[in-house]
């Protein structure tokens, strides 16, 4: 039977010890993770925001489906929505309410006074993405955050 051999200790390192090499590897790695960091902070408000916008339209299509609501009331109740739920300033947000006349009715040319019953309602809400960034929103100035909704008028 054979024993094992015991191999004898290394000896330590010569040159240079590696004193700093921890805070170069820090520099180097630390800036990498905080901007990917923000990057999942800031998507995540981005599909919030997203969200938000849906249900904004959502709540507007539903009551403007009802009878006697009025395009000002929609708008209003969109734009207050948006304001306490997102902090966004009245003027940044865009309404759009689109009447589609069902078949035999006359055309309420986007008037929800005027629609009748089983119109198709369709209510488009848009903020620009820099007005709700956490982040300087140079790279998305452009972008739009779009919801949209549609019902049959009762």
């Amino acid at each position: 039977m054979r024993t094992m051999k015991h191999l004898p200790p290394r000896p330590p390192i010569q040159g240079r010890p590696r004193e700093g090499a921890a805070m170069v590897e820090m520099a180097v790695v630390l800036p990498v993770f905080v901007l990917l960091l923000m990057g999942v902070i800031e998507f995540g408000r981005g599909m919030m925001v997203s969200n938000m916008v849906v249900n904004a339209a959502r709540e507007a299509t539903r009551m403007a489906v009802l009878t006697g609501s009025t395009n000002t009331e929609v708008t209003s109740g969109v734009t207050s929505f948006l304001q306490q739920s997102l902090s966004v300033s009245p003027g940044d947000v865009t309404t759009t309410i689109t009447i589609t006349p069902a078949t035999g009715n006359p055309d309420p040319n986007n008037s929800l006074a005027s629609s009748n019953s089983r119109d198709l309602i369709t209510v488009t809400v848009q903020v620009p993405f820099s007005k709700v960034s956490l982040l300087p929103p140079s790279y998305m100035k452009n972008t739009l955050i779009k919801g949209q909704s549609a019902m049959r008028h009762e």
